[in-house]
């Protein structure tokens, strides 16, 4: 799940009183610190549990998604600073496997006995050793889903109807296809955000990106699912069709609240990001209605307990709780967090959730599908290494600097460089 520094100091404020308890231990008091990249939501379940653990206190400490992960590298090595319990994002979670012994091996405590919670590739996710070894618990997931602006859609002359919108675009051909009458449709506006998350949302539908699920040798020179999804996202950026707005920064705020742009590929934790940019004026200005393509995973999370903590059973409970079903469906209620739990996705509590904001769309019903058939692609152990030249080659095709072909050819040179 990605989280954005925009939250951070409102998450911290908001986590004060849930934290209130002294910063060490004492008397029959355990503190218990839990990192995390960005507002997880946590704040009154953290409260909830204190009430109902008297003898535990539990302080939060917050950064944004790349802090977080230098600092946990850092802690690793040397051996000291890092949280009772660490959030892990999964895109990171390949490089922190290496580290498995730095972690305290969750099963010891009981963890296997849980495996029935969570969807099984997002339990394969978080273990190692032939699943001996439990490395982490399992948070939300980021099923895919298309945010669009039904209004820009009229006046480009297209469809509004979400189910309507989705029939004209079961592949990202299509979707291309789509971009193109709107652009003719001279509405003012840019189709999509960017080309880097038209194509991030692609490649997350492949069973491979840049590395083999056999031996992690790298393959993007020659995985057609990888040239595929490059080729359609930067031919709509070549096109000038994106508003060149990176999901997160301030330029993606102003463009949400400004409505500079009408489609993006969003992921259920995007949602809340979205009305936080938009504001009151932009509600009911979105709706939400299904992806291109199959499947397709942007985001999710796990809860991981680094063998630095004194108290490791204490934070192992604290971390089986906070992604137990029932705080799963209280955190999709109210931060809208895809459940990784089959239980909670499939409650028909969560089925019958919609969103004012979004003009009422039937998110539980929309997520739960994209969670019903995703089947998250193989992440190399270096995938992070080599990932951003693939953003930089499309940001430059945005800007014309190059056309297709030449900043692909570019971003693979970069990435052998890069694994050099």
């Amino acid at each position: 799940m990605w989280r954005f520094p925009a939250l951070v100091l409102l998450a911290a404020a908001a986590l004060g009183l849930a934290g209130c308890g002294p910063m060490g231990d004492s008397g029959d008091h355990v503190t218990l610190t839990v990192a995390t990249f960005g507002d997880f939501g946590y704040a009154p379940l953290f409260q909830q549990y204190e009430a109902e653990h008297p003898n535990i206190r539990i302080t939060s400490r917050i950064a944004d998604s790349d802090a977080h992960n230098r600092q946990l590298v850092s802690e690793l090595a040397g051996g000291r600073g890092a949280a009772d319990i660490e959030a892990i994002d999964e895109q990171y979670l390949p490089r922190f496997r290496q580290s498995a012994d730095k972690f305290v091996n969750l099963a010891d405590y009981g963890a296997l006995g849980l495996k029935s919670q969570w969807v099984g590739w997002k339990w394969q996710q978080g273990v190692t050793d032939g699943g001996k070894r439990v490395l982490g618990l399992g948070t939300d997931m980021g099923g895919l889903a298309m945010c669009y602006r039904p209004d820009l859609f009229s006046t480009a002359g297209l469809p509004t109807n979400r189910t309507e919108v989705a029939s004209l675009w079961p592949t990202w051909e299509d979707f291309a296809t789509v971009a193109d009458r709107f652009t003719r449709g001279n509405t003012g506006a840019r189709f999509a955000d960017s080309a880097g998350t038209i194509y991030t949302a692609i490649v997350n539908q492949a069973p491979e990106n840049y590395f083999s699920r056999i031996d992690d040798s790298f393959i993007a020179d020659r995985n057609p699912d990888l040239r595929r999804a490059f080729t359609i996202a930067g031919s709509i950026g070549a096109k000038g069709q994106t508003a060149q707005v990176t999901t997160s920064t301030q330029e993606w705020n102003v463009a949400i609240k400004q409505g500079t742009f009408a489609t993006i590929a969003c992921p259920a934790w995007l949602l809340s990001r979205i009305r936080e940019a938009g504001g009151d004026a932009n509600a009911g200005k979105w709706d939400v209605t299904t992806v291109p393509g199959t499947g397709g995973n942007n985001g999710g999370s796990f809860l991981t307990v680094p063998k630095q903590s004194a108290h490791p059973r204490e934070a192992y409970e604290l971390a089986a709780w906070l992604t137990a079903p029932a705080q799963q469906k209280q955190l999709f209620s109210s931060s809208g967090l895809l459940p990784s739990e089959p239980s909670v996705y499939h409650d028909p509590q969560v089925l019958n959730k919609t969103d004012p904001y979004f003009s009422g769309a039937p998110t539980g019903q929309i997520f739960a599908g994209s969670a019903d058939g995703l089947t998250p692609g193989y992440r190399g152990l270096k995938d992070t290494t080599v990932r951003p030249e693939f953003g930089r080659a499309l940001g430059r095709v945005e800007t014309g600097k190059q056309n297709v072909d030449q900043a692909w050819a570019q971003a693979v040179e970069s990435a052998l460089a890069a694994l050099r």
